[in-house]
């Protein structure tokens, strides 16, 4: 870290993590577990070390609390979820997003790999496309778009969501999605607002493991610098890699400062 100029790495349990255990039970114990590891592992190293934590999404109730845990108790920053819950019921999460509401955290969405029943019905003909190669940016979408279009953002209008790898995709492609939503109005969708606007005001993208100098630019004219936060995805990408990306392309000296600091400090409250 030192060696690259980075100041702070915050810590997850990553893919699958606990999103693929099915059993209600044996995935709050694990989580939980998790995040005391978590925090005992970095506990001498507060200064350049933080959490986000890991979280069983059967329970929205059960979810809340110990994510409340994870921040008072144990200064976590945030949650990290690896997409949806397998086997988990029909559920009212809206007790969890109020949660993340009062304790004024972000929720990071993060993709994970598929049930083996959707691997055999969508990617049996070509397999290769799992995980990150295409995959990824196929399946957590659909889970952000679920987020907007049925109101969460508009119930809860604090609401602060990280989306790494650039987005996957969706800022890419938000004027032709927001276009072919507008048809949807007099069928009664639930959203309030456009696309656009909820990733000017609730949404984060990092650039984890998506070093494309061009799509960066594209992205700040299309959401804004501010909403756009510096990050490697270590160890599936390297520190080595982000550090030479960002010293490939110029910035201006406050526009990089945010990039790689100041947004991230206000995001994540690590000013406090």
């Amino acid at each position: 870290m030192n060696d690259l100029a980075v100041d702070y790495m915050v810590l997850s349990l990553s893919s699958p993590g606990i999103q693929t255990i099915s059993n209600v039970t044996l995935a709050e114990e694990v989580a939980t577990r998790a995040n005391n590891d978590i925090a005992a592992s970095i506990s001498n190293n507060a200064m350049i070390f933080g959490a986000f934590a890991a979280l069983s999404m059967h329970n929205a109730t059960q979810a809340a609390n110990e994510l409340k845990r994870c921040v008072q108790e144990l200064g976590f920053h945030g949650a990290l979820l690896n997409d949806i819950q397998q086997a988990g019921p029909d559920n009212n999460y809206d007790p969890f997003w109020q949660m993340v509401v009062d304790l004024d955290v972000p929720v990071y969405l993060h993709p994970r790999p598929p049930t083996m029943a959707i691997i055999q019905l969508e990617y049996a003909h070509a397999p290769w496309i799992l995980g990150p190669v295409h995959q990824f940016s196929v399946t957590l979408p659909n889970h952000i778009m679920g987020l907007c279009t049925n109101g969460i953002f508009d119930r809860f209008p604090s609401l602060k969501i990280i989306v790494g790898h650039l987005g996957e995709r969706i800022p890419s492609d938000l004027w032709r999605i927001d276009e072919m939503l507008k048809r949807k109005v007099p069928e009664g969708i639930p959203m309030n607002r456009t696309l656009p606007s909820y990733w000017r005001t609730n949404i984060w993208e990092t650039t984890s493991g998506d070093f494309v100098t061009e799509l960066l630019k594209f992205h700040r004219s299309v959401i804004g610098e501010d909403r756009i936060l510096y990050s490697v995805d270590y160890s599936f990408a390297m520190m080595q890699q982000g550090a030479e990306w960002l010293a490939s392309f110029h910035q201006s000296k406050k526009t990089k400062l945010d990039f790689v600091r100041n947004t991230a400090i206000k995001l994540l409250r690590l000013d406090g």
